[in-house]
């Protein structure tokens, strides 16, 4: 390329990044921004700078640290978990077996659902007293479960959900880094003696490190903003036990009107994810090493 054409690439890339910005950049500044004030609604509206107030108010409110609690204890589990089951799928799928495709697009179908329509689906599914899952329960002699109306069940019952629809989409990202190894890297393991989990240790795992970072991060981000389920399906409950930060800034916002204190919690939210995100890259980083 001559220095005549260094802006053809930039010039490709210009829409996108304008996007970014009119998309992302600027509405995160702007709760930021707003953060930072009172604003009251009625016959006489009013934005009020009150500086740290909403967020020294926030960090006092056990319904806030509650929250905290739940949004953490979700994602430690889901996203290993999702991230696990998805490298299983796709080392499943990608064998050599007579109809294997047909199971990848069965994995991949709940992706194609809407993630309000799944919740649906699921809400049928885990009623405690007309519900498919109860009945196949009580088939083998099981107890019913209360599932969504229990407090001790609801966040399982969430990350099952979600699980569900999220497996199959990372499972893709798998099955094409899988792809891109050579096939003769397996084939010298053999020839020198190496178990399948051998390979899998030594060759499968290096070399996808790249995807399984990029996999891990993605699916961190959507669980960390995950909504609809939580909203459609508990509205936060059974006694705040799936009251996910995302629903919390919902719920602040457009149910008790305090705009300052839902942005602050989008503010944190957002804050807590760049943390998490961070930590995770520099711990793959480090393992390449």
């Amino acid at each position: 390329m001559s220095r005549r054409e260094w802006w053809v690439p930039y010039a490709f890339l210009l829409p996108a990044i304008v996007g970014l910005v009119i998309f992302r950049v600027v509405p995160t500044i702007y709760a930021i921004g707003r953060s930072f004030y009172a604003i009251s609604f009625g016959l006489n509206p009013a934005t009020v700078f009150v500086g740290s107030d909403n967020y020294t108010a926030l960090f006092s409110d056990p319904t806030f640290w509650q929250s905290v609690r739940v949004t953490a204890v979700f994602n430690l589990i889901i996203n290993p978990l999702q991230t696990t089951l998805a490298l299983l799928l796709a080392l499943l799928v990608s064998m050599r077996l007579r109809g294997i495709g047909v199971f990848r697009s069965i994995f991949f179908i709940p992706i194609s659902i809407s993630i309000t329509v799944a919740s649906i689906i699921w809400q049928l599914m885990l009623d405690p007293q007309s519900g498919l899952l109860n009945g196949l329960i009580e088939a083998v002699g099981l107890p019913p479960q209360s599932f969504l109306t229990s407090p001790n069940q609801a966040l399982p019952s969430i990350i099952l959900i979600a699980s569900w629809i999220g497996v199959g989409y990372w499972m893709f990202f798998f099955i094409a880094g899988l792809n891109g190894i050579p096939p003769t890297l397996y084939e010298a393991a053999a020839m020198d003696g190496a178990s399948s989990f051998a390979s899998f240790v030594h060759i499968t795992v290096p070399l996808l490190r790249r995807v399984i970072a990029f996999v891990l991060v993605a699916d961190t981000t959507a669980n960390f903003l995950l909504f609809a389920p939580v909203y459609i399906l508990t509205h936060g409950g059974p006694q705040g036990s799936t009251d996910l930060l995302m629903y919390e800034a919902y719920n602040s916002d457009f149910v008790g009107l305090d705009v300052g204190r839902a942005t602050a919690i989008t503010t944190v939210l957002l804050a807590s994810l760049l943390v998490v995100v961070g930590a995770q890259l520099l711990l793959l980083r480090s393992s390449e090493r």
